[in-house]
């Protein structure tokens, strides 16, 4: 029951990747889900505000602040289509969020270090973590992105 309703609200978060990769920005998503309702929403954003903190989940835990006025969403999940950068994550532990969703795996060099400080991190915060949650769209879309961005530089 619970894996079928991340998948709604991700399907809502890949919305949100879709028109970043619309926009010429790299296709992240994200939302933030308390009480059912989204109380913030965001997609990668920084090359159109020049703004390398502008990610999708950044976006979306200000757009969330701004709506409840508060820094702290406990009791909230965050969907994410691609697992959180160490900047995310630590604004994600800062936040109080209860839980993160997210759907494709970090792939990039130096894996190794940022999965260990990220799931070392979740155990000491005590951040419910679901994975790979829609992974195939959500790891396709950036693939197929970066491929795009490769053959348009030839």
């Amino acid at each position: 029951m619970k894996i079928k309703k991340d998948q709604n609200w991700m399907k809502i978060a890949f919305k949100y990747a879709c028109y970043a990769q619309k926009i010429g920005e790299v296709p992240i998503g994200a939302i933030l889900v308390f009480k059912e309702k989204i109380i913030g929403t965001g997609w990668n954003s920084s090359i159109s505000k020049n703004d390398p903190t502008a990610h999708a989940e950044i976006i979306a835990l200000r757009q969330a602040g701004k709506n409840i006025k508060n820094y702290r969403f406990k009791n909230t999940t965050l969907y994410v289509t691609l697992q959180p950068c160490i900047m995310c994550f630590g604004a994600i532990i800062h936040s109080r969020i209860k839980r993160l969703v997210f759907g494709a795996s970090y792939k990039k060099e130096n894996t190794y270090s940022i999965n260990n400080i990220f799931f070392q991190f979740q155990k000491k915060c005590k951040l419910k973590i679901q994975k790979n949650i829609m992974e195939y769209q959500c790891s396709e879309i950036l693939t197929n992105f970066f491929r795009n961005k490769r053959k348009s530089n030839i």
